[in-house]
């Protein structure tokens, strides 16, 4: 058994006052990284100092073990603050509680990752889109090999869009065996591994700061023991209920946060925007009210679907049908993020698409909602497929 480092378990007293003052803070600098494309190395040593990051690793493992609930309530208050932050953090999120809960990697591996994730900055996030294949989730066999060796495993593979390359410890990495009969399965690689390079690619629309490089992987090889979990890939379906709900929901609370963010920012503006020839604030006006309650409408009905069911999962009130649920809270949600936004943008004009105020932003961090596995196609189909018997 490894001796574990514990933290004590944060009070909700304590916790949503602490996370909403780190976000507080992270805001004052994401338009810079925005602009930059750069990394926030600043807001995870924060983050770590704070026992943010370790939030979804179990108690037993001197984690905070926390519910589904809370979860999306810090994600969604990071990702007021600062969105590429909250993205990063919830893909850490998301490895540690699914792990957590399968139990599929091998032991001492896994109680060493909460370890490290405990003490230090130790963050994990997958490596699964490719360039030929695109995302495994709609289905075909990675280009990525795993080459079993007396030494131990050797990998080779081109990996994009890895969120939080920067900074990661590790990377869970997709890949196929070079078997006759090949498995698939998830591979442990640390970053400072001879072979392992990040290709700086990211220069996108939104989520800039997010440093989801491309990670390339030329005979890396690692331990036999860091095949984390390989099976024959008729193995791999149905996948866990849960891993997907909370897949769903943690980004669903993301975009939420977006567009509570968005439609903060606009409320102090219209506050503050007096015309001359009105002679009073825009927010006086039937017509930004109007246009102001519609945005409320959709970010309430939102917190209420999000929320509603995360609270379910957590009082294991749910039922086998709870992926879908959870998808179609985040086809819905998502869908509400971006018009909010969207209709902020139209009711104000130019100022909305200047750079000199964080919309515009906030615009094209929420588009970024609907690249995420699962895409409304797949969700829409899934429902109807299900409705029609």
């Amino acid at each position: 058994m490894v001796k574990l480092n514990t933290s004590p378990v944060i009070s909700t007293a304590d916790l949503f006052p602490r996370v909403a003052a780190l976000a507080a803070d992270f805001a004052t600098r994401a338009a810079i990284h925005d602009r930059d494309a750069s990394f926030p190395f600043e807001n995870f040593t924060a983050l770590q100092q704070a026992q943010l990051l370790n939030l979804t690793v179990p108690q037993e493992f001197g984690g905070q073990g926390v519910g589904f609930a809370t979860v999306c309530r810090v994600i969604e208050t990071i990702a007021a603050g600062d969105a590429a932050t909250a993205l990063v953090l919830t893909m850490h999120y998301l490895q540690h509680a699914n792990a957590g809960r399968n139990r599929r990697w091998p032991e001492a591996i896994y109680q060493r990752l909460c370890q490290e994730s405990v003490a230090g900055i130790a963050l994990l996030n997958a490596a699964r889109v490719e360039p030929e294949l695109g995302t495994p989730a709609r289905g075909g066999l990675p280009a990525t090999t795993a080459e079993y060796t007396a030494d131990g495993w050797v990998l080779n593979g081109h990996k994009k869009y890895t969120t939080g390359s920067p900074i990661l410890r590790y990377f869970v990495v997709w890949a196929r065996t070079t078997e006759a009969q090949p498995r698939v399965g998830n591979f442990l690689v640390p970053r400072n591994v001879a072979g392992v390079c990040i290709e700086e690619t990211w220069d996108h629309l939104g989520m800039r700061a997010t440093g989801s490089h491309d990670l390339i992987l030329e005979n890396v090889l690692i331990p036999v023991e860091y095949a984390l979990d390989v099976r024959p890939l008729s193995a791999w379906s149905p996948a866990d209920a849960l891993q997907l709900a909370a897949n769903s929901l943690w980004l669903s609370a993301l975009y939420q946060g977006v567009a509570k963010a968005a439609r903060d920012w606009l409320v102090g503006y219209l506050n503050e925007r007096s015309p001359s020839n009105l002679g009073a604030s825009l927010a006086t006006l039937p017509r930004f009210q109007t246009a102001m309650g519609e945005i409320e409408a959709l970010l309430y009905a939102s917190d209420r679907l999000i929320y509603g069911l995360a609270h379910d999962i957590d009082g294991a009130n749910y039922d086998s049908n709870v992926t879908l649920q959870a998808q179609t809270v985040k086809y819905i949600t998502t869908s509400h993020a971006i018009r909010a936004v969207e209709t902020g943008l139209a009711l104000i004009g130019n100022p909305g698409l200047s750079r000199h105020n964080p919309l515009e932003r906030h615009y094209r961090d929420v588009l970024c909602s609907r690249i995420h596995t699962p895409q409304n196609d797949a969700i829409c189909l899934a429902l109807g497929k299900q409705v029609l018997g």
